[in-house]
């Protein structure tokens, strides 16, 4: 069950991570093209575009969805392990109308692929 100190600590940590390191983090635990997707870009090239220290930056409304999904990826790797917070990505869940928390961050709907999150690391029951 994670208590309020990890939720900061990922936010903290998020935080300070410049946008070329959160990014390149990101592309190696989901990958490039999930990176875009949840960012909501349709070139698949530009994550690792923006994982270089000289590349481009992500809009402002890409990098909310990008710190919002590695502090998601710390809460649930840190809780679990690095395959299911992967397999939580991707998958269907209940609590997000069966929609993919990829898909959700796309939308931008960040505080209930949060709330999803923390309810999956509790194990809370709907």
């Amino acid at each position: 069950m994670p208590d309020i100190d990890t939720i900061r600590e990922g936010h903290t940590e998020t935080a300070r991570l410049g946008v070329h390191e959160l990014v390149r983090r990101l592309n190696a635990h989901l990958g490039p093209t999930l990176v875009a997707v949840l960012a909501n870009v349709r070139d698949r090239k530009l994550p690792s575009k923006w994982a270089q220290a000289d590349g481009p930056v992500p809009r402002p409304d890409s990098q909310s969805r990008l710190q919002m999904a590695h502090r998601v990826w710390l809460l649930i790797s840190g809780a679990e392990n690095e395959h299911v917070a992967r397999a939580w990505f991707i998958g269907a869940n209940p609590r997000l109308g069966e929609i993919s928390p990829v898909m959700k961050l796309q939308e931008g709907a960040l505080p209930e692929v949060m709330s999803a999150a923390r309810a999956f690391v509790e194990g809370a029951d709907d």
